[in-house]
């Protein structure tokens, strides 16, 4: 996968999503200038804006980007992920850069759609942006906001098989791939061959 392709993971969520009991942080500062904020209705111009421009890049892994959003869209959705922030069952993020004030670099997100005890990291980050380590940088400050929720033991990265720049990020983290699963096609470059990656909470050693 080149380098102009997105980082992007993750099936749709299924009807009932599981309900996490803690929260994450709202603001989480990485190195380099680099943040991740809970997406909030005041980012609908900025967030609509990005995925415009970003729309080529997205489209080949992502089924929502077939077509450009409406403003109106982009904040029903916006409005639908803080209330599932308030509900416990997703988490999503925005990325950005100190250098670039307002500006929407990417989007992150804590998923409650594999079963109790774990959330799943879905993610993109702008073609301007690909090939600095911000995916990783971010995937890995989410890995470990998630694992310290309670009653999470466990984290996992999907993504399909064709999409090496996605499948990078969790190898960096130390993620192990754990199986490789069929799943739908839904966007144009993608094999229906789906690597599920995973990380979980390291038990203590027991007594030798």
């Amino acid at each position: 996968m080149s380098q102009a392709q997105p980082r992007s993971c993750g099936p749709p969520p299924p009807t009932v999503a599981e309900v996490t009991a803690g929260r994450p942080p709202e603001r989480l500062r990485l190195p380099g200038g680099l943040w991740l904020r809970r997406r909030r209705s005041t980012h609908t111009a900025a967030l609509d804006q990005a995925v415009r421009v970003n729309l080529d890049h997205l489209r080949p892994w992502m089924e929502w980007a077939a077509e450009a959003p409406s403003r109106p869209r982009t904040a029903e959705l916006t409005r639908a992920g803080a209330a599932a922030w308030e509900a416990g069952t997703d988490f999503m993020y925005l990325a950005g850069l100190d250098a670039e004030p307002g500006s929407v670099i990417g989007a992150f997100g804590l998923h409650g759609r594999i079963g109790p005890g774990a959330l799943e990291i879905g993610y993109w980050v702008a073609a301007g942006h690909v090939g600095r380590g911000i995916a990783t940088a971010a995937a890995g400050a989410l890995t470990e906001a998630a694992l310290a929720l309670p009653g999470i033991v466990r984290v996992e990265i999907r993504c399909d098989r064709a999409n090496g720049a996605s499948a990078a990020v969790p190898r960096k983290l130390g993620y192990r791939l754990e199986r490789i699963t069929r799943a739908a096609v839904r966007a144009p470059a993608e094999t229906g061959r789906q690597l599920v990656w995973v990380k979980e909470h390291r038990l203590p050693d027991g007594p030798r």
